[in-house]
């Protein structure tokens, strides 16, 4: 029996008998975003979630990425919020893993991902990965492979996939998705594939409402702007349109789910779906069950690197190719870490 079903054991025959099981403790790696604090204070802060009264954020490693400012730069401040936040500051991660039994892995860099995420499943704690889950599809694909190999669960999603409308189109109170077309802010980070930084919200967005099975990905490209149309294997038609100029862009997310029954307004502007994720985020703690599957996460980011092929080339992108080649390379990176090992 792994650590994991060990802990889950103890825990649900304490709950059997009445007893109250010890606080969990959940770890934070990576303080140069603002979802960190957000998150830390569901948990922490004076208007914590009494549904997660048996959890509590303890400690934070800060870094992060050291090459991309926008993130480098808040770590100073970050750090002192969480420290407001009862939240002890690591010197390693290392140092956080040997003191909690779950973790949020926040760091901004995708490119860290991959080495962050090892030393958690080596160490047997389940992890929440935070956006972009890596800085190729690749390396998504290896993320997972290395999950399965240590028999540690994990999931990575976008917040926007739990906005009340978009919980709505999905309910079935419309009828089956038709079609949807959502947009989303695309600020590029050179580091990243174009989509991955924030245009990843709307992708997401749209392969929640829609589902997976995208056949193929058409895409626009400008320096103002994308438009990604991709159609799926039934024949529907989801569109992803990411702005980078305009005011206020960087705080728009939106959309259409097209139902049998009328339209969805995806609206976000009530709230960006924080409280629903760490919603799932503790049952996931709490039970292992995967709240969004490795499968669905690899078509999202297929369908991101399938756009960026389809526009360099002009020419439609199928996905199933994409996400072929990305395990393949994965399985070779994977040989070559346990080779090292």
């Amino acid at each position: 029996m792994n650590r994991f079903l060990f802990i889950l054991l103890i825990t649900n025959s304490l709950l059997l008998f009445g007893q109250t099981p010890a606080i969990k403790r959940i770890g934070i790696i990576g303080l140069d975003t603002s979802h960190a604090n957000t998150f830390a204070a569901m948990f922490n802060g004076k208007d914590a979630n009494p549904d997660f009264a048996d959890f509590r954020v303890t400690i934070a490693y800060p870094w992060g990425s050291k090459t991309i400012k926008d993130g480098y730069t808040r770590v100073p401040m970050f750090t002192e919020r969480a420290k407001d936040l009862g939240l002890k500051i690591a010197e390693s991660i290392d140092e956080l893993l040997q003191e909690v039994d779950f973790v949020l892995l926040e760091t901004q860099d995708g490119h860290l991902h991959v080495e962050q995420a090892l030393a958690v499943f080596k160490a047997g704690k389940p992890v929440f990965i935070d956006k972009p889950m890596a800085a190729s599809l690749t390396d998504v694909c290896l993320i997972f492979d290395l999950a399965a190999k240590y028999n540690v669960p994990t999931f990575s999603a976008s917040s926007f996939r739990y906005i009340a409308p978009v919980l709505e189109a999905t309910s079935g109170s419309k009828g089956r998705v038709l079609g949807a077309d959502c947009f989303a802010p695309c600020k590029e980070e050179p580091s990243h594939p174009s989509l991955y930084w924030y245009g990843m919200h709307g992708v997401e967005m749209l392969f929640t409402v829609m589902g997976t099975g995208c056949k193929t990905v058409t895409r626009a490209h400008t320096n103002e702007s994308d438009v990604a149309v991709g159609v799926w294997k039934d024949g529907r038609i989801g569109v992803f349109r990411g702005m980078r100029i305009g005011e206020e862009q960087y705080y728009h997310f939106g959309g259409f789910a097209y139902g049998e029954k009328g339209p969805v307004k995806l609206d976000s502007y009530v709230d960006y779906g924080y409280p629903g994720l760490m919603k799932e985020v503790v049952r996931f703690f709490r039970s292992g069950e995967l709240p969004v599957p490795h499968e669905t996460t690899i078509e999202i980011y297929a369908f991101m690197d399938a756009s960026t092929l389809s526009y360099q080339t002009g020419k439609p992108v199928e996905i199933d190719v994409i996400i072929q080649k990305a395990k393949k390379a994965a399985k070779k990176k994977l040989a070559k870490i346990e080779v090292k090992k």
